[in-house]
């Protein structure tokens, strides 16, 4: 059965300091989940620019950064599943970012998506697929796998097909594995049970959210803005998408709620969905 987790992402305002983050990490342990993924700029000091970025897309990274992570995780029990990074840290130093991985106990590294990149320029696309290639090749030789995080914009079409399409195809199972992300792609109107399907075993990793809308007394007009909701309180096929997870083998399950927290409570909110996801996963 695969490890159940909680993306550090959604705790930036619930780990500002060491009483909160060891309450918020209770929280997280006693509510039946086995670990939490990092953020490699959660876990590092963070640059004001990256601090206010994320509080504008509703995911204030906060002031973790400052934290004793390694202290912390050890303390509370929990496991690391897998380490959040960015491709251009490990091209410039593989060595640095697998000790890392490996000081928390895990062998995975995952590579978020590209900022500032276009997803529909072919050509950087396919040179895209051969740098991810080139990086879990210098991973693999430290001994730490790497996988690629999806968000919407692989989406986009170039050469006939999307981009996700040709970094699964144009890279070797050998040096680049996927951590899906049903949410995103469902949000973009693909399909993602097709997806998990197509990636197959090299799907070792499962980003779970759901998605729908909270509405709150009478509404303007009958059009409600869907956004991330807890875990089988919107309408994304979970059940359906969770069987394929189990028959794909996924090594960890991680929530990654955007924002939309019910009461605005992220721990509020990953206690709902742990309901959910201790009925499904045990």
């Amino acid at each position: 059965m695969p490890k159940k987790a909680v993306q550090q992402i959604m705790l930036g305002k619930v780990t500002s300091n060491e009483k909160q983050a060891k309450e918020t990490l209770a929280s997280i342990k006693s509510a039946g989940y086995d670990g939490i993924e990092l953020c490699g700029f959660m876990i590092h000091k963070t640059p004001l620019i990256v601090r206010l970025l994320t509080k504008m897309a509703g995911m204030p990274a906060g002031n973790g950064g400052k934290l004793d992570w390694h202290k912390l995780i050890h303390e509370s029990g929990l496991i690391v599943t897998s380490v959040h990074t960015d491709l251009g840290s490990v091209e410039r130093d593989a060595h640095a970012v697998a000790e890392e991985v490996k000081s928390f106990g895990t062998e995975y590294a995952v590579i978020t998506g590209m900022y500032r990149f276009d997803y529909s320029d072919a050509d950087e696309v396919h040179a895209l697929a051969k740098r991810l290639d080139a990086a879990g090749m210098a991973l693999r030789s430290e001994g730490v796998s790497l996988l690629y995080h999806n968000h919407n914009c692989e989406l986009l079409h170039c050469d006939g097909k999307t981009a996700y399409d040709i970094l699964i195809d144009e890279t070797s199972e050998e040096n680049v594995n996927f951590e899906f992300d049903s949410y995103w792609f469902a949000e973009a109107g693909a399909n993602p049970l097709s997806y998990m399907r197509k990636l197959g075993t090299r799907m070792k990793m499962w980003h779970i959210n759901d998605r729908g809308s909270r509405p709150s007394g009478k509404t303007m007009t009958p059009i409600l803005q869907s956004d991330s909701m807890e875990l089988g309180y919107g309408c994304m096929p979970l059940d359906e998408l969770t069987d394929q997870a189990k028959a794909l083998g996924v090594e960890a399950v991680i929530l990654e709620s955007h924002k939309n927290h019910v009461d605005g409570d992220p721990v509020k909110s990953l206690k709902l969905s742990a309901e959910y996801l201790n009925r499904r996963f045990k």
